[in-house]
């Protein structure tokens, strides 16, 4: 698969990897673990482990919701985290922690997750707390 660092590029193929990236320490910003992220335009997979495994995939079209932060020694070493929330039932929290190109990567997954969502004609809807509203609080 190719690699390619450009949103206009992945419509045609959903199967292009978008972005590579593999956790850092944050002694240097070396990447010395063995936790890989890979995206593309319709997945979101995140393998973790050396001897035991484990491979984590989220769809795009249920990420509802994009952060990035950068502390002070993520900032030095020049990394930062990406924390996506999803309406997924085994991880509704993911990180990519300690990634070199998170901004590029956080504007690309808020991109491709909206794109994802009107393609399949997901909506998104948020819990306001409607169902605690008796009818006496109408009156």
């Amino acid at each position: 698969m190719k690699i390619k660092n450009s949103f206009e590029d992945s419509i045609s193929n959903e199967d292009t990897i978008m972005f590579k990236e593999r956790k850092r320490i944050l002694f240097l910003g070396l990447p010395w673990t063995f936790t890989k992220y890979t995206i593309t335009p319709t997945v979101l997979t995140i393998d973790k482990g050396l001897l035991n495994t484990i491979e984590d995939d989220c769809y795009m079209y249920k990420i509802q919701d994009v952060k990035l932060s950068t502390s002070l020694f993520e900032r030095l070493c020049g990394v930062a985290t990406v924390i996506c929330y999803t309406g997924d039932i085994t991880d509704s929290v993911l990180k990519l922690s300690h990634i070199r190109h998170a901004r590029d990567i956080k504007n690309y997954i808020l991109k491709a997750s909206e794109q994802a969502r009107s393609k399949r004609r997901t909506l998104n809807t948020v819990d306001i707390g409607a169902h605690d509203l008796s009818d006496s609080d109408f009156d």
